[in-house]
């Protein structure tokens, strides 16, 4: 089968025949359908020689396809449904320990399956397993995004688009920071009620600290500084971008404050935002290119020259 593999030394992925993938005990096996394009695949190209435990490396971590084989313990799933991958579950993650979805077929732990619902498009249901997931775990489950709270988004990207939209759906007040102004249209959309290109606008003297509750860094360059001095004290920070591997915050400037980092999040988390997506009441912004194109795709990522979500259709 075919499969776009990291090959080590920083070096763009590669397509590459390799065998199919056989199922364990407790795994099944995937034809894959939809995966999604994220800015962490471009991040272990530039980390993978030291974290990735085994070159070449099949890329893709946020999948959705149909079953098409089982391994002996695998129960309450069947050959023919469609599912999600959740990849911060039982299996190492996808495309960065284990091999991911940018191939043909993946094997999956089933136990980090998600069902998708009747109606709901695959790509929706692939950007949903990672982009849906992290973005909402982050809000939701570990900021505790609700009604009477003032937060604040920084990047409205993939990730930022769903958390944000998440957020105003709990009742809260929410203001994006985003650098790309061609994207303030879709946030005010969503329910943002002011957007900004940089977040250090939000507060005049960061000595004196902001009056944010929870700021979410769906960027993660020189931004989680400038959210700590913008939420009030008492308020949370939570982080969730990767744009930079290491970052520098002022000791005193996170006195009587949080800051948390959110990694991924649970199956049922997928299967709440699969159900949001069905009601329309969460629709991201994406583009669908061919398999073909993945290389290409995480090009344009690197090059942040993407608005929303890029999502590869392949294998209907």
């Amino acid at each position: 089968m075919k499969a776009w593999q990291y090959m080590g030394e920083c070096k763009p992925i590669q397509l590459n025949d390799i065998p199919e993938p056989v199922p364990g005990p407790t795994q099944v096996i995937i034809d894959v359908k939809a995966a999604g394009l994220c800015h962490s695949d471009v991040m272990y190209m530039e980390v993978g020689d030291q974290a990735m435990p085994f070159l070449p490396m099949t890329q893709g971590h946020e999948n959705a396809g149909v079953i098409t084989a089982l391994g002996a313990e695998v129960t309450g799933f069947k050959v023919g449904d469609v599912v999600g991958v959740c990849s911060s579950g039982v299996q190492p993650p996808l495309g960065m320990f284990t091999p991911g979805g940018f191939a043909d077929k993946l094997a999956a732990d089933y136990r980090d399956l998600a069902r998708v619902p009747e109606g709901l498009d695959l790509s929706l249901a692939a950007l949903a397993t990672d982009a849906g997931m992290t973005s909402y775990h982050a809000m939701i489950k570990v900021g505790g995004a609700a009604k009477g709270m003032k937060v604040g988004v920084i990047g409205f990207g993939g990730l930022g688009q769903i958390g944000a939209r998440a957020a105003v759906l709990a009742g809260a007040e929410v203001h994006v920071a985003e650098m790309k102004e061609e994207a303030w249209d879709n946030a005010r959309e969503v329910g943002a009620v002011s957007c900004v290109k940089d977040a250090a606008e939000w507060v005049a003297n960061p000595r004196a600290g902001g009056d944010f509750d929870l700021i979410v860094d769906y960027a993660g360059f020189d931004t989680t500084q400038k959210a700590i001095n913008a939420v009030k004290r008492g308020g949370k920070v939570v982080q969730v971008g990767l744009g930079k591997p290491t970052f520098t915050v002022a000791t005193n400037t996170i006195l009587g404050k949080k800051l948390e980092g959110s990694l991924g999040g649970t199956v049922e988390d997928i299967e709440e935002v699969f159900d949001l997506m069905l009601r329309g009441e969460i629709r991201p912004g994406y583009e669908e290119i061919g398999f073909e194109e993945i290389a290409r795709g995480l090009e344009r990522l690197k090059n942040n020259e993407v608005l929303g979500r890029l999502v590869a259709r392949f294998g209907d």
